[in-house]
């Protein structure tokens, strides 16, 4: 299991990912200061870290100092939104800056695209009974084979890697389908309920009300 590093000193952020990174299927450890992040990279195998950086004890960039010669990916997520802020944050070998506040799909997004870079993403997903093997984009639903269009793995890809967060359409529609989304499009619903049949998910994928669709997990 990919296992993450949350350093925040604010607890309701450092909860706030903590929650939404283990309902996504990560193994999170999180501490609230600098040094509590050396003594934790000292003790633990990370795969990735997101590092903020106004920090007590020893800021982010200190923290990005003390373990840049580990090779570890790091994306810092930091209220400091200036440029120069975050030329310096890259410079000094992050992988990724994200600015406060942020949505917690982007940090998802962002989490699994550095995870891809370093060949660290898990090769296959699981929620609930539902088994997704991404290299082969193939599905199985308690040990029986689940046939599926592109369209619909897409679909399946997404609410997989952002479990227990509410999705907009527009936003579904775009990633999946790479075109502009319309109101009136009954596309989008089609798939869902597709997906909700062929996976037994008629109550663990959602409407959201105003929003778009959430997989409850």
């Amino acid at each position: 299991m990919i296992k993450i590093l949350i350093v925040d000193d604010e607890k309701p952020i450092r909860d706030l990912i903590d929650m939404n990174l283990t309902a996504a299927g990560y193994s999170c450890v999180a501490v609230q200061d600098g040094l509590a992040a050396i003594d934790a990279v000292d003790s633990h195998d990370f795969d990735l870290i997101l590092l903020d950086i106004m920090l007590p004890g020893a800021d982010g960039y200190d923290v990005m100092e003390y373990i840049r010669p580990l090779k570890i990916p790091v994306i810092f997520v930091s209220a400091k939104h200036e440029v120069r802020d975050r030329v310096k944050g890259l410079k000094l070998g992050a992988d990724d800056y994200l600015i406060k506040p942020f949505d917690v799909a982007e940090l998802l997004a962002r989490v699994e695209a550095v995870l891809r870079r370093y060949n660290k993403a898990d090769k296959k997903l699981t929620v609930g009974d539902v088994e997704i093997d991404i290299e082969a984009r193939r599905v199985k639903r308690a040990g029986e084979p689940v046939p599926l269009t592109s369209k619909e793995f897409d679909l399946l890809m997404l609410f997989a890697e952002n479990r227990n967060v509410a999705l907009f359409r527009e936003n579904l529609y775009e990633k999946v389908w790479d075109d502009e989304y319309y109101a009136n499009s009954r596309t989008l619903d089609l798939h869902v309920q597709r997906l909700r049949r062929k996976l037994g998910w008629e109550k663990n994928l959602v409407a959201v009300y105003k929003i778009g669709y959430r997989l409850e997990i």
